[in-house]
């Protein structure tokens, strides 16, 4: 069991979650920074929002056992990820949760600068009746600029083109053809900035984007253009922008992100024209129970040393489903070579073979790793830091990459030095089987303890290795005999409910015939 110190507030169907997973949910919320830094000392895991800091600081007080920080939300202004990278502590989120109330929310603010339906409304309570002063503009055949084509631009974008709107676009990520189908013109970012009516931002806050939209870019606007940002405070200069509004450069901007929150002192918030939100874009119930929900997910998964499909510091593209469903046994092969080798050789090929040889294997090698070196003892491993302890051990992992048709097995073989290794997932049943053990074949499924025989392949060997480890005390649930290639030797494979004392391993090696003796354990 594990305590997850939960900072802020999340949907109670995520705490749910992590309680049904069999962790400690220590909710904790509006601590100040000190009182949080003690609160934090011990935790496995710890889940934010948008308003805690998690920085270098609170990530030392936490301690080694600190594994994973979840941010419930898509933004990690908030987490320093390069201390958590640095601390071997994973840092994931919930990029997918907001993505439809984002895309909503632009829309409101759309439609409102465009109506001025909050200058309207605002009349009316102080008694105003202000038909006239409030006339506004129809979006049908305005151009919107979309600043962003990822999941939530191509929403904005997809919602817009059903006003009527012609939609052109700026994302040097993104290759023109995947918009096409939405009869999207893609531009640079000058020359959309001159053409649009209305401009909607949709990227992360970076060192490139932080005042992307600055007062040069502004000084290229018709006058008429209207800004929507539901997207980053600090993409826009806020000074810039409030200057161009209350001056006329152009007609208005509807501004839901602020360089620095909360706030209720920008120079955009009170300016006619610029209509503000604190921060809106996440807020509906739908938004904030799928957060919670997915957060959650991450953080059960991490904590399991389980592939993370939200890890936002782990170096490795995405693996095929065939590829994932094999990272567990990657990491036993990993685990089972640590205990097989007398010490870890300076290079290690890791060989996948078949459709699995198809896909990034970037995930595969650190699965390997992760259990490789998280059996020789030292720092605790995760997906994180795997590859980091692998440098530090001038350890050098080379993997090779085989592909094939879908009707050839897929193998996994490990080979360093004098020993190699070889696994694949059972047709019958998806489990993991160890295939080969330095050359002699076998078909077992591994398991957490394993003890590994070699020895001349004579007769009555089988039962003498047998008594002696039932003498111990020690159940054997399994064993496999397996033969090299030339069968001249043997080796046992031998599945027991508990490790084999020392003490017994020395007497095998002392039988006559018996060439080796390896207690193996896996994790």
């Amino acid at each position: 069991m594990h305590r997850v110190l939960v900072a802020e507030n999340i949907a109670d169907p995520g705490l749910d979650a992590l309680r049904a997973a069999g962790h400690e949910v220590d909710v904790r919320t509006g601590l100040s920074p000190e009182e949080l830094r003690e609160a934090i000392a011990g935790a496995s895991g710890l889940i934010v929002r948008s308003a805690t800091q998690v920085d270098a600081e609170l990530i030392a007080a936490a301690g080694p056992s600190l594994a994973v920080v979840g941010r419930a939300g898509v933004g990690l202004d908030n987490v320093d990820t390069v201390a958590a990278t640095a601390n071997g502590v994973m840092v994931v989120n919930a990029p997918e949760s907001n993505i439809t109330s984002a895309a909503e929310h632009t829309m409101a603010l759309l439609l409102a600068q465009a109506r001025n339906v909050p200058q309207a409304h605002g009349a009316l309570v102080d008694g105003r009746w202000e038909r006239s002063k409030w006339e506004g503009v129809e979006l049908e055949d305005k151009t919107l600029g979309v600043v962003g084509f990822g999941r939530i631009g191509h929403l904005v974008a997809h919602r817009a083109a059903a006003f009527g709107m012609k939609i052109v676009a700026h994302d040097p990520f993104v290759p023109a053809e995947a918009a096409k189908h939405l009869d999207v013109e893609f531009l640079e970012l000058d020359d959309l900035v001159a053409s649009a009516d209305f401009l909607t931002l949709h990227v992360a806050k970076t060192r490139e984007t932080l005042g992307l939209i600055n007062k040069e870019r502004l000084g290229l606007a018709k006058p008429h253009l209207r800004i929507v940002n539901v997207a980053r405070g600090g993409i826009i200069d806020e000074l810039a922008l409030a200057e161009a509004v209350a001056s006329g450069q152009i007609a208005g901007a509807a501004i839901d992100v602020f360089e620095d929150e909360p706030t209720t002192e920008s120079p955009l918030i009170g300016v006619p024209g610029i209509i503000t939100t604190p921060h809106l874009g996440a807020s509906t119930r739908e938004a904030q129970d799928r957060a919670g929900e997915t957060i959650a997910e991450q953080v059960i998964k991490s904590l399991a040393g389980d592939f993370v499909p939200f890890a936002v510091n782990v170096e490795a593209g995405a693996a095929s489903g065939a590829l994932r469903d094999h990272l567990p046994l990657c990491e036993q092969l990993g685990s089972m070579f640590a205990g097989l080798a007398e010490g870890l050789p300076a290079t290690i090929d890791l060989e996948l073979q078949g459709e699995i040889g198809e896909s990034d294997p970037s995930l595969a090698k650190l699965s390997f790793l992760k259990g490789l070196l998280g059996n020789i003892g030292g720092d605790p491993v995760s997906y994180v830091n795997a590859a980091r302890l692998a440098e530090q051990r001038s350890l050098d992992v080379r993997v090779i990459t085989t592909p094939g048709d879908k009707g050839r097995s897929n193998l996994i073989r490990v080979t360093g030095d004098v020993h190699s290794l070889a696994g694949s997932l059972s047709p019958i049943d998806g489990n993991p089987r160890l295939n080969e053990v330095d050359g002699h074949r076998l078909d077992i499924r591994p398991s957490d303890d394993m003890l590994i025989v070699r020895n001349h392949d004579i007769p009555g060997m089988v039962g003498i290795v047998g008594t002696m480890v039932g003498d111990a005390g020690v159940n054997i649930s399994n064993m496999y005999i397996g033969e090299d290639t030339d069968g001249v030797a043997a080796m046992m494979v031998i599945s027991t409910d508990g490790l084999v004392p020392n003490n017994v391993q020395q007497a095998i090696r002392a039988v006559d015939g018996v060439q080796s003796v390896r207690s193996v354990r896996l994790g």
